[in-house]
């Protein structure tokens, strides 16, 4: 039975996301027998409960394929996290009504862990409310922190912009260490997981290369080690460049760049890590530094996505479509990755279950013996995530991203009170 199809992305976006929306309309174009009409929510989940649907069908194909080489979110992202079924019923309820005054039989979620939950919630109360649906789950997340998944789209992207920004960096640093700046720190996003200053290991083109320090969510930070390392740093190279994740705590588990805000999902706001390394290095070793957070740069940096990501985001979307056609539920198409010696991949079905609400952390194996840089494993795994070069069109010397209509479906519904 043809049904619509409810397409939504959700949380922090990527420079890929749009690549995951493409491939999943131009899929289900392919599947006209079960599907009629791609519609996607307008800020993510929200787009549902107000009932405010993007018709998809509106747009060219041409406007849809040129979403490939769009970072951000095309039909606009949220942070919003749903209560369970016994907290708030009526939110429920409202997803329900909308997508039987809409004929819609698919629930596409784009997003990360939180995301992974709210598809979970839906495929399960979907069917105690007497209307079931197809809920798929599509992975996503600069983070790389999803469980299950060999690797998140986006995240090597971002990985590839991370490593690229220390290499230049690093580059210009040294040319002025002799009469200026000594030290250089560049904080990164991640907030319990470490995967993205990883990362950052992959600037180097020989061994003992910049980045001389990493600094990683997953091992406490020590005052007294850390200066004791960027003084030998220092005192070796000439100049030290420093990569540190937001999430980097101290001994008690606190974050060193917690704020008192948190955001929807309740997570406290974070950013701050860089100027508070910044102030150490001047006030305990009195060496000129500069600091910098790579903040929304390393997730919207299309210009310099990486082919295997941009291959992983479209794959995604592909078999999303493929799956709930075929009438699975409650799953999410994951990358897996071949145990061959040159770097390959497939996508397999894994179940929410597995997913929703497990955070991925970079393993210890990972991280070396000293708590200040990675081991080989991480550069084996990192690399292939980061090959290839997925060039956007450029116009007057910056990319190119073409208009969409965004047309909206006539609501049939009441005005959602929340």
């Amino acid at each position: 039975m043809r049904k619509n199809a409810f397409y939504a992305q959700s949380g922090g976006v990527t420079s890929v996301i749009n690549a995951t929306a493409a491939a999943l309309i131009l899929e289900s174009k392919k599947h006209k027998s079960k599907i009629k009409k791609v519609y996607a929510g307008k800020n993510g989940i929200l787009g549902a409960l107000k009932e405010e649907l993007i018709d998809t069908s509106k747009e060219s194909f041409s406007a849809i394929n040129s979403l490939k080489s769009r970072p951000g979110g095309i039909f606009g992202s949220c942070r919003f996290k749903l209560k369970s079924f016994e907290e708030n019923k009526k939110e429920y309820l409202r997803l329900v009504e909308v997508f039987k005054a809409h004929d819609i039989g698919y629930f596409f979620y784009n997003g990360g862990n939180d995301s992974a939950d709210t598809a979970f919630k839906v495929s399960q109360i979907s069917k105690k409310l007497g209307y079931p649906i197809n809920c798929i789950a599509i992975p996503k997340t600069v983070d790389n922190d999803l469980a299950v998944t060999d690797s998140c789209p986006g995240f090597g992207s971002a990985a590839k912009y991370i490593a690229t920004s220390v290499f230049e960096a690093s580059l210009d640093v040294a040319s002025m260490s002799e009469t200026s700046t000594k030290v250089f720190i560049l904080e990164v996003m991640g907030r319990h997981a470490g995967w993205m200053a990883a990362s950052s290991a992959l600037a180097r083109s020989k061994k003992n290369n910049a980045p001389h320090i990493i600094l990683f969510p997953e091992i406490s930070f020590n005052q007294t080690n850390f200066l004791k390392k960027v003084k030998e740093v220092v005192k070796n190279k000439g100049y030290c460049v420093i990569v540190a994740s937001e999430g980097v705590k101290n001994s008690k588990g606190k974050f060193l760049s917690e704020s008192n805000t948190r955001d929807a999902f309740g997570h406290s706001q974070l950013g701050g890590v860089a100027p508070y390394l910044a102030g150490l290095v001047s006030q305990k070793l009195n060496l000129k530094n500069h600091w910098a957070v790579s903040d929304y740069l390393q997730r919207s940096a299309r210009h310099i996505s990486s082919t295997t990501d941009l291959n992983h985001a479209e794959a995604v979307g592909i078999h999303a479509v493929k799956y709930a056609i075929n009438g699975m539920n409650s799953v999410m198409p994951v990358i897996v990755r071949n145990k061959n010696k040159k770097y390959s991949w497939k996508i397999e079905p894994a179940q929410l279950s597995k997913i929703a609400n497990v955070e991925k952390k970079l393993p210890y194996s990972f991280i070396s013996k000293n708590g200040f840089d990675v081991t080989s494993s991480a550069i084996k795994y990192l690399k292939p995530l980061i090959q290839g070069e997925a060039f956007p069109k450029f116009k007057n010397g910056i990319p190119y991203t073409q208009k969409l209509k965004l047309v909206e479906v006539k609501k049939k519904l009441p005005t959602w009170k929340g």
